[in-house]
């Protein structure tokens, strides 16, 4: 049986099947064939790289029906993988240009083939909006506004992404309070090519509950235990920090460490065709790295699923999907 998954750290555009970017630059007569390798996968080279290849990929999503044709396509494959709930990372940015009536069409049209895909295959999405830190401050207060104006039940969170050593956390401190008081719950990407020091800065200038990755508070205890006590979530997504280069192998990674340190950890994907993975891979990969049984599975989908921004209704249905799944 494949088990239940709750993933929360998600990126809509990142997890575009490379097949569907390069149908869709086909269909608008797009030339975009030097971000693919002879086997059709991206390429890149360096976590810079990846970000710019990234972005080539997302120009071809330039309409909300491009976009409801992307969530349609990433979900089926999430589901495929066992997932029943997730949190994607989606921007104004790309959505749109930051124009709130422009976003607000996009949305409509990501939030239809979520409600298709979870009348169709089960699983339920929910938006987290995020500026893009190598973009700037001041993008990511037009950003913060278009996520003020559409907070409700389906946009639940706040977050950043993006180039990590681009300036400071609190340089964005207007855009998260912003986010906040429209009742947004905050996130933030640190602690990957940042160091610990950036997941600090990220739970004091931001005040955030999640961390967006967060693996090298390893490298300062201090910090580990700080994170612990103060239970805040991390992010972790294995695969793509092992295809990035941040660690060797699964082996080496410390999520284990961490979460034997009473860190509470959760397991997502990231962008998983740049990083040739799936959920099921990760599961997968952690098993045999850490010889986690489903117990240990069990307990991080239940952590993920109590530390998902949704409303307390949505919450329960998915904690109950998994209570199923365990009888």
């Amino acid at each position: 049986m494949i088990l239940p998954k709750v993933e929360l750290h998600l990126h809509l555009e990142g997890a575009a099947p490379p097949a569907f970017i390069r149908g869709l630059a086909a269909e608008k007569k797009m030339d975009i064939s030097g971000i693919f390798d002879e086997r059709g996968d991206y390429a890149y080279g360096d976590f810079w790289d990846f970000l710019k290849v990234y972005e080539a990929a997302t120009e071809t999503l330039s309409t909300p029906e491009d976009y409801r044709r992307l969530t349609l396509a990433v979900l089926e494959e999430s589901a495929a993988s066992g997932v029943i709930y997730s949190e994607t990372f989606i921007s104004p940015d790309f959505c749109g240009g930051r124009d709130l009536g422009a976003w607000r069409e996009y949305l409509h049209a990501i939030r239809e083939a979520a409600e298709l895909a979870e009348r169709r295959d089960g699983i339920t999405l929910r938006g987290i909006v995020t500026p893009i830190r190598h973009f700037g401050p001041e993008k990511a207060k037009e950003v913060a506004l278009c996520a003020a104006e559409t907070a409700g039940d389906w946009i639940v969170g706040f977050g950043l992404a993006g180039d990590e050593k681009t300036l400071k956390n609190k340089d964005f401190a207007w855009s998260f309070d912003a986010a906040r008081e429209a009742g947004l719950r905050l996130t933030c990407h640190a602690g990957e090519w940042g160091g610990p020091e950036s997941v600090r800065d990220a739970i004091r200038d931001l005040g955030v509950e999640r961390i967006g990755h967060g693996v090298r508070a390893i490298e300062d205890l201090a910090l580990v235990d700080e994170i612990a006590e103060k239970g805040i979530i991390l992010e972790v997504c294995p695969g793509s920090n092992v295809a990035l280069g941040l660690y060797a192998d699964f082996r080496a990674h410390p999520i284990h460490a961490l979460r034997e340190r009473g860190v509470k950890v959760t397991v997502s994907t990231d962008d998983p065709p740049f990083f040739h993975t799936t959920m099921a891979r990760e599961y997968q990969m952690l098993a045999d790295a850490f010889e986690w049984d489903d117990g240990v599975f069990d307990e991080i989908a239940r952590t993920s699923a109590k530390a998902a921004f949704c409303d307390e209704g949505t919450r329960d249905k998915i904690l109950k999907k998994l209570e199923k799944a365990d009888a």
